[in-house]
């Protein structure tokens, strides 16, 4: 070493222990042949065992999570004979609480001193929560783009059906994407149990917000609905029957005309909600012919088999009144 080159940092035990300790490490040691097993305070206190001399490992392994405790058993028995270094990551239960430790040592005769193995734990709870949570969150959007790709395949399939031109099936089918689209935005976990996508009056809103600037002022459509949330699979159902009420209404209806105003509202009426849609100030409406076309039967299929309840038609001369009758327990799914 010459002049010019620092001398490395001269550690004592106390600046090593002291390392250790702010790095959340445990030291242990293992007599292969006895089963004692000693550890150091900060592993007592990580196993939630009272401090004492020694552990054996019998006892340790109680705190073991059932569907870990096999696994961990066969992989410190095989350190006996396995060459090297080794690690495994287990649960443990400390109360209702659930821990992930990871082990590291060694293995064979690399790390052992009289019969003894030393290896250390370290608390890996954290980053085992986040990988969870990622794996969940990769799981859920997994099986959201399979639902939307499933949704999409069918309208298209109906929609080509019921359009009488190419440039009629690419208008509504993009319009009935777009909708699904918005409402799929809102997709996100809701406190205190009130659903894991959108809340009613924000998805209703949401929808109809294209719609509300197409007429004299801005404002003329209303939603003042129950404060409640809504789930995945009824947000979709829900997205296609408000859209559907929506397109006919900017056909036929309020929405059709400048001065046209739209009011969204909700009641209860025992375990389900209603949702009143009324328009005003538009043209005079009479009701259709027949058993309408694709958009009817997709709004009435959806209320029905999807969210449990029934549509209800008011062909008033001052406007037209929709009830949706929704099972609140469908709603939230």
């Amino acid at each position: 070493m010459t002049k010019d080159m620092p001398k490395p940092h001269e550690w004592d035990h106390a600046d090593l222990r002291r390392a250790i300790v702010a790095a959340g490490i445990a030291l242990w040691a293992w007599n292969v042949d006895t089963d004692d097993f000693t550890m150091d305070a900060v592993g007592f206190k990580l196993w939630g065992v009272r401090l004492s001399e020694k552990v054996t490992f019998e006892t340790l392994s109680a705190r073991i999570h059932p569907s870990d405790r096999d696994r961990v058993r066969s992989a410190f028995t095989a350190t006996r004979t396995i060459l090297g270094r080794y690690e495994t990551d287990f649960r443990i239960l400390i109360g209702d609480e659930v821990r992930w430790i990871a082990a590291r040592g060694q293995g064979e005769d690399v790390g052992i001193v009289g019969r003894t193995m030393y290896g250390i734990f370290l608390d890996v709870t954290g980053r085992k929560q986040a990988q969870e949570g990622h794996e969940l969150l990769a799981g859920e959007m997994s099986h959201r783009v399979k639902n939307l790709l499933a949704i999409a395949s069918g309208l298209t399939a109906i929609t080509s059906r019921s359009a009488e031109s190419t440039e009629d099936m690419a208008r509504e089918l993009t319009e009935r994407l777009s909708a699904l689209g918005r409402a799929h935005d809102l997709v996100r976990p809701l406190p205190n149990g009130q659903g894991d996508a959108a809340l009613l009056g924000d998805l209703i809103s949401v929808i109809l917000a294209p719609y509300d600037d197409m007429g004299a002022f801005k404002g003329r459509i209303r939603v003042a609905v129950e404060r409640m949330g809504v789930g995945e699979s009824a947000s979709t159902s829900l997205a296609l029957v408000i859209h559907e009420l929506a397109t006919n209404s900017m056909k036929y209806g309020a929405l059709s005309v400048p001065q046209g105003t739209l009011d969204v509202s909700s009641t209860t009426d025992g375990d389900k909600i209603v949702v009143t849609w009324a328009e005003h100030g538009g043209p005079d409406v009479t009701k259709p012919m027949g058993d309408g076309g694709f958009g009817s039967k997709l709004v009435q299929r959806s209320m029905t088999s999807q969210l449990g309840g029934a549509i209800g038609h008011d062909w008033a001369e001052n406007g037209l009144v929709v009830t949706l009758e929704i099972d609140r327990a469908r709603i939230a799914v």
